[in-house]
């Protein structure tokens, strides 16, 4: 009687150090996902030239920013007197900062499991409750600060500036985080971001019934994952390029704190044949490379392909290569880390598959819709205060295109991983005759 009272005495504090550790570790990976997201959003902010914002904006903006690029929804806010009408929107994901909290946020989940080969579903789902619950909680936190509203808009002096002192119709502009759109989205970002993890990981447990599901998805998922880090990488040598050699290294260094893949996966988008189509239209623009703004400037939509922007820079025609040799990698990348050699038709299916879901995951997250605009008795526009920013993704037509590209590339990637395989059944070691015992 005894002995098992004192058993049951001693399971309960392990389970209950068992608990707290989880949730240690999942507040660990919480919280250096939000402070790798902050650093990364003030150093692109303070390069912009926002540190100088007035009123104390700048910790505001930071975590606005922050909730931005965690999927939750900022709102602009404006008001110009009773005389006069604002109308203003933001649709936006700073792509940088988002990239740099989903891998530090999945090394820090996937940290506690990595010397495991099988977990139960129970216990993988039970880590991305409590990292969720955690991140949301963050999340809910930063929307408090997200909120600032400037005032003094309109430059001194000018006609705009009287006629609203006249009619008592100073404009006046902010921002703030809605929560009620913030987290349902900020829910989707992390279930994404820890579903990935796993799916990518080759070291991430799984439970045993989808272990044998692993050989067909994780190569091509993985492949896939450094398909993007690759134009990332790209993306950031062509940047230091330039901030090294064409002057204006702030305005660089910022957009690539804050949007290299929003510019990135854009280029490979672009380079498979997909298009976008949008406006920049007004004093405001895209700060992004001249070329764009160019093919993008006017009053009506326009589509943005790699046609239009080779007719201003013949060097658009290079992301059609860039895209194929990246994409070649990828697939022989994965042909030749696949532990059993696929079919080549087999190949060319899973690269397909996997590159138009890539296509399909990201694409929508380099859109970008910004409107502001000011008018006062209902006819009075002030030029300098109203544009209109915008950059839609052809979505359907980008998947259809990703698939054949990536069978394409997947049936040339096992044939050429092929050559390079030591003989054998699983493209490794020959099998070992049966009379022999390991040395």
């Amino acid at each position: 009687m005894s002995s098992h009272s004192s058993a049951g005495r001693g399971a309960a504090p392990k389970s209950l150090r068992q608990a707290v550790r989880a949730w240690l570790h999942a507040l660990a990976a919480v919280s250096a996902a939000f402070a790798a997201m902050a650093l990364t959003a003030a150093l692109g902010l303070w390069a912009a030239g926002a540190a100088g914002l007035p009123d104390g904006a700048f910790p505001r903006v930071v975590a606005a920013v922050v909730v931005m690029a965690a999927g939750g929804d900022v709102e602009p806010t404006g008001s110009a007197g009773g005389l006069a009408r604002t109308d203003a929107e933001l649709t936006a994901m700073p792509l940088s900062v988002s990239l740099v909290g989903a891998l530090v946020l999945a090394a820090g989940f996937l940290r506690p499991l990595r010397h495991r080969a099988v977990a139960s579903a129970g216990e993988l789902l039970a880590r991305v409750a409590r990292t969720a619950a955690l991140w949301l909680a963050g999340l809910a936190a930063l929307t408090v600060p997200a909120r600032h509203t400037f005032t003094d808009l309109l430059p001194p002096g000018s006609p705009a500036d009287l006629f609203g002192d006249l009619l008592d119709a100073s404009p006046s502009l902010g921002f703030r985080a809605d929560p009620g759109g913030t987290l349902p989205y900020g829910l989707l970002w992390v279930l994404g971001v820890l579903a990935a993890a796993l799916l990518v990981s080759r070291r991430a447990p799984l439970p045993a019934r989808l272990v044998r599901h692993r050989e067909a998805v994780r190569p091509a998922a993985s492949a896939m994952l450094l398909l993007l880090l690759a134009y990332v990488v790209l993306g950031l040598a062509a940047g230091l390029v330039v901030a090294a050699t064409r002057g204006h290294a702030a305005d660089t260094f910022a957009v690539l704190l804050l949007g290299l893949p929003n510019l990135a996966w854009l280029a490979l988008g672009l380079g498979i044949g997909a298009s976008w189509e949008g406006r920049v239209d007004g004093p405001f623009g895209l700060p992004v490379p001249h070329v764009l703004d160019r093919v993008l400037r006017g009053p009506e939509d326009t589509v943005l392909d790699v046609r239009s922007l080779a007719a201003h820079d013949d060097r658009a025609w290079w992301l059609v290569p860039v895209a194929a040799v990246l994409l070649l990698a990828a697939a022989f990348a994965t042909a030749v880390r696949s532990p059993a050699r696929p079919r080549p038709w087999r190949h060319a299916l899973h690269l397909g598959t996997a590159f138009a879901l890539t296509l399909l995951a990201v694409a929508p997250l380099t859109r970008l819709d910004a409107r502001f605009g000011l008018s006062l008795l209902g006819f009075f526009e002030v030029d300098a205060l109203s544009g209109q920013v915008g950059l839609r993704p052809r979505l359907w037509t980008a998947v259809g295109l990703a698939l054949p590209w990536g069978a394409a590339a997947g049936l040339l990637g096992e044939l050429l991983a092929h050559r390079v395989r030591r003989p054998g059944p699983t493209g490794g070691r020959p099998p070992r005759p049966a009379g022999d015992t390991p040395g």
